[in-house]
């Protein structure tokens, strides 16, 4: 197998000059092209089809945009973002967008280079210490999501998250209900999976806004 094709899009010239450097001497990697702009990574994926495009961010042209073409184009090449931006949102971003590593600038040589073989072989790559923030922003942008979208509940399930926003226990639960204590905790994994909650108390707290959400329709169409 060959080495791995990658371009090199930054519109800072030392930067550029130095990442250059460090994979045009290392024997796995093979730079085909390099550029400065979205516009320029865009022309590159279409001219080269590289293994690895590493860009920044922070550059003239729409970026975000660039890595979604990118990514849905054929040849599959990934996209590694290497950036000063330490801001979780950018990296969520980057992420939908479609890229395959995110490296701070910061970070050393070596991080750069795995992040890299890390996109090639299909795997995201987060910069170590930077990744927790990012895990956990994901996690959140994710519960959002959910919570903003339509959530159905069998009968049995509103039984239980009704019993739960009135602070009952599972043992109170099943009693009321008539049913097993682990039948109870047998519904919470289910409403864990369906909430996209780690958790009893992340349940409760996207079943307290589903409640929420419900009565504000509610009002919502009766004043129509």
């Amino acid at each position: 197998m060959g080495p791995i094709s990658i371009a090199l899009v930054d519109d800072h010239p030392l930067m550029l000059a130095g990442v250059v450097s460090l994979f045009e001497t290392n024997r796995e990697f093979s730079v085909v092209a390099k550029g400065s702009t979205a516009d320029d990574a865009l022309q590159i994926n279409r001219q080269f089809r590289p293994d690895v495009m590493v860009l920044d961010l922070y550059m003239p042209g729409n970026v975000f945009e660039a890595i979604t073409e990118i990514g849905a184009s054929p040849g599959g090449t990934k996209v590694v973002a290497f950036t000063a931006m330490t801001g979780s949102d950018y990296a969520v971003r980057a992420l939908h967008a479609g890229a395959k590593g995110y490296v701070l600038k910061g970070s050393s040589a070596d991080e750069l280079v795995q992040g890299v073989r890390a996109a090639y072989m299909g795997e995201t790559y987060i910069t170590p210490g930077f990744a927790i923030k990012v895990i956990e922003a994901l996690r959140i942008a994710s519960l959002r999501k959910m919570a903003a979208g339509p959530i159905k509940l069998s009968i049995r399930e509103e039984q239980i998250v009704g019993l739960l926003l009135r602070g009952r226990t599972n043992r109170e639960i099943a009693i009321g209900l008539g049913i097993g204590e682990k039948t109870v905790k047998n519904y919470m994994t289910i409403l864990m999976q369906k909430l996209h909650a780690r958790n009893r108390l992340e349940v409760l707290i996207a079943a307290q806004k589903l409640d929420v959400d419900r009565r504000d329709e509610r009002e919502s169409a009766s004043r129509h």
